[in-house]
Formats: structure tokens, sequence, C-alpha cells
């Protein structure tokens, strides 16, 4: 699973696909979910970095 950060919020997907002008987004069911242009893309993130927590505190 993969989160797409943007400056309005995040669209989760399974999988994504790089074009020329951006990044076509799809569900579990290889189903469209959004096209995502690269001069709106914040970051593109796998889920495993929300469910590390190796961050210190002081």
């Amino acid at each position: 699973m993969y989160r797409a950060i943007l400056p309005e919020g995040q669209i989760a997907c399974t999988r994504y696909d790089h074009t020329e002008n951006g990044l076509e987004l799809y569900d579990g069911d290889d189903q469209f979910l959004a096209f995502v242009p690269y001069s709106n893309l914040h970051a593109l993130l796998d889920d495993e970095v929300y469910e590390e927590d190796d961050r210190s505190v002081m």
C-alpha cells in the first residue's frame, strides 16, 4: 500500500504507474483512483513508513 501526499491531503493506493506528467493511482481491484501531476505531488510513501516508529524524542 502506498500514500500519495498532496498539498490538500493524501490518497491511499495499492499500485501506481509513472507517466510523463504524473502518477496514475490504482486500488486493490486495479481500478483507477486518480491522476496526480508531479507538480502537486509532495511525496509517495510506502505504508511501512507509517508502521515503523524509530523516532527518538528528546
